[in-house]
């Protein structure tokens, strides 16, 4: 695809392989169900929802030269995603994820995203090659999944001074990477109350609280979510809490990328916070009642 990007979508790209049962589930359980192999990865579900919501993402990760990488590569382009400034590895495989999710949410899961760590800064090459302008005035959406050394620069890089910045910590585990983009006061920091209680060394019982607090520490622009309880967007100009439509949860990975997604797009077509943030918990509530297609 040669189209220009409307967005980068910077982190993980890789395979998700997920087993569900229609059944609660806890530690040991041994259940029927269904297994599937999707494209996953928080940086590539964001760009798939943003192309469902009418945008052209272009991506930037690693994918490896093999087999599963080709496969993958395929896959994104049919969904509509440019990914001319993917670096292709010759030594590192293509990355995979796997979890387990039963009728009473995700019971564990494992994020192999060691390839994109490796690459490191070769992911933006494109910016030093000229494939991309420098700085980069656009939308950028970026995920935690590379390294703590990487997300740091990229915080304080002249690269994305003056881009609308974006980030996302992929998962609970790994939310203090985003402490540069805090300290820095950069972007808008996309994180559920757990990710936000850890940002702020503390627990929070609400989003309205954790938004304040991110907002606090220093961060410029706080989206907090908390499941099926209010989600609220905070910056200094005031914060806006709105509740999620109730839904039979049919499946949950990707669930925080495509709100994270559906916001993106509502408020770069224009859209109040208020009226962005109320279509983005409406997109995700469809998504895991299993009413989207992926």
């Amino acid at each position: 695809m040669n189209q220009t990007p409307d967005i980068l979508c910077i982190g993980s790209v890789l395979w998700d392989i997920i087993g569900r049962s229609e059944t609660a589930m806890r530690q040991g359980s041994d259940m029927p169900g269904r297994i599937t192999r999707l494209p996953g990865g928080v940086a590539l579900n964001i760009g798939m929802a943003l192309a469902r919501f009418g945008l052209t993402p272009a991506l930037l990760s690693a994918v490896g030269r093999d087999a599963e990488g080709d496969e993958l590569i395929a896959a994104c382009e049919i969904r509509g995603l440019t990914t001319a400034h993917v670096y292709r590895s010759d030594d590192l495989p293509t990355d995979r994820y796997m979890a387990v999710e039963g009728a009473n949410g995700l019971i564990a899961a494992i994020a192999d995203a060691h390839s994109l760590e490796a690459a490191g800064d070769k992911i933006l090459s494109p910016f030093s090659d000229g494939s991309l302008p420098v700085p980069y005035k656009g939308c950028v959406a970026l995920d935690g999944n590379l390294t703590v050394d990487l997300l740091n620069q990229m915080a304080r890089s002249p690269l994305l001074a003056q881009a609308d910045l974006r980030v996302a910590p992929a998962s609970p585990g790994k939310a203090l990477r985003l402490s540069p983009f805090v300290q820095a006061g950069r972007g808008t920091l996309y994180v559920n109350l757990e990710e936000a209680s850890l940002l702020c060394e503390t627990t929070f019982d609400a989003s309205p609280a954790a938004a304040a607090g991110l907002l606090a520490r220093g961060a410029k622009r706080a989206v907090v979510t908390d499941g099926g309880a209010a989600a609220t967007v905070a910056d200094a100009d005031g914060a806006v809490t709105r509740t999620p439509p109730a839904v039979h949860v049919a499946r949950i990975t990707g669930a925080g990328d495509t709100f994270m997604a559906a916001h993106i797009a509502s408020e770069l077509k224009g859209a109040s916070p208020t009226a962005a943030l109320e279509q983005a918990l409406q997109a995700a509530a469809l998504y895991v009642s299993g009413e989207t297609k992926i």
